[in-house]
């Protein structure tokens, strides 16, 4: 296992002081690591949390600060952070207006984030991202994975509580937003979990796998490896499949490396995919395209639309302020 790292049981603590050391204007580390805070909250504004096991960075402490999330809570390589993590976070946060939990639909989130809003004294509530089309169950959920997807809630809905949105409104629009929403992945190859200093899967060197979750697990079928062109077109398709959007529908398009991936190659599935989504008459209104929700350093990519409307462009276009998104500002 070759990695930049010290010590395989200090790597997230050494990490997140590295995180908060080089964003310091936008963000504060809380007591004993439990959770990354924004610098300046805003005083009657719905705090919006979210987290996950590390090891999909910039996901989710990366989205920090001003537009988009209040507080992350990190756990380990892909394991939950504590429902203890969540709860501090929340409390941090918390001015008055209530607390919006974001989840990834993860057995391990779900079970901690509802313990924490059990806990929770403020009104709360919660949107569960589930928007990976590659399988119903899988290794690690009952349902639908969230995936890169949650990026999307986390901007809009983030940009909504920014202007002053109430709870309410903002639990409808996150689970709009999700609705709207849809992924699927590829694995060109594994990634190395410190811990475990071996591959979490073994995959020959022409082989692919199509719908690979974000921590590894299986997807729909393994093949071989094929154009990108012929992969965008499999994983476009079901997508779109899945929304079953009109003509003249616009969406977002994010193109979301796995780690390992170079940004040509990202580039390269951004034309493919635009290729698929205008044959079907569906008009990318906006773009995002790099590694924004990781596994390790996985190769591979995943693709994924939302379906947009005036409102919900409007605040993906709003002023955003965090380590890995900055626009506006």
């Amino acid at each position: 296992m070759k990695k930049l790292i010290n010590d395989v049981e200090t790597v997230l603590a050494e990490g997140l002081d590295g995180f908060a050391a080089a964003h310091a204007d936008i963000v504060l580390l809380g007591a004993e690591r439990q959770f990354v805070r924004r610098r300046n909250t805003k005083p009657g504004k719905v705090a919006l949390i979210s987290g996950g096991g590390s090891g999909h960075e910039p996901l989710h402490a990366g989205f920090v600060g001003h537009g988009m999330l209040d507080a992350a809570c990190p756990g380990q390589v892909f394991t939950s952070p504590t429902p203890d993590q969540m709860l501090a976070a929340a409390q941090s946060v918390e001015s008055g207006a209530g607390v919006l939990f974001i989840v990834k639909n993860y057995s391990g989130d779900m079970m901690n984030f509802q313990m924490a809003a059990e806990m929770l004294d403020q009104e709360n509530a919660t949107v569960i991202v589930n928007d990976d089309v590659a399988v119903e169950n899988s290794t690690y959920t009952t349902g639908r994975r969230g995936v890169a997807g949650t990026l999307i809630v986390e901007k809009i809905v983030g940009a909504a509580a920014e202007r002053g949105d109430g709870l309410a409104a903002l639990k409808a629009l996150g689970d709009s937003v999700n609705k709207a929403t849809a992924s699927m992945g590829v694995a060109l190859t594994s990634c190395t979990v410190p811990a475990a200093g071996k591959p979490t899967f073994q995959i020959g060197i022409d082989e692919m796998e199509l719908g690979v979750g974000i921590h590894g697990e299986p997807g729909r079928k393994r093949v071989k490896l094929t154009s990108a062109d012929d992969i965008a077109a499999e994983l476009t398709g079901a997508i779109l499949r899945d929304l079953s959007l009109n003509p003249g529908q616009e969406v977002v398009l994010l193109v979301n490396g796995f780690g390992g991936t170079p940004l040509l190659e990202l580039y390269v599935m951004v034309h493919a995919a635009r290729k698929v989504l205008q044959g079907a008459g569906v008009r990318v209104a906006r773009h995002l395209t790099g590694s924004y929700v990781t596994s390790l350093e996985m190769a591979g990519c995943s693709i994924t639309v939302s379906a947009v409307d005036a409102g919900s462009l409007a605040l993906w276009d709003a002023p955003v302020h965090t380590a890995a998104l900055r626009w506006g500002m």
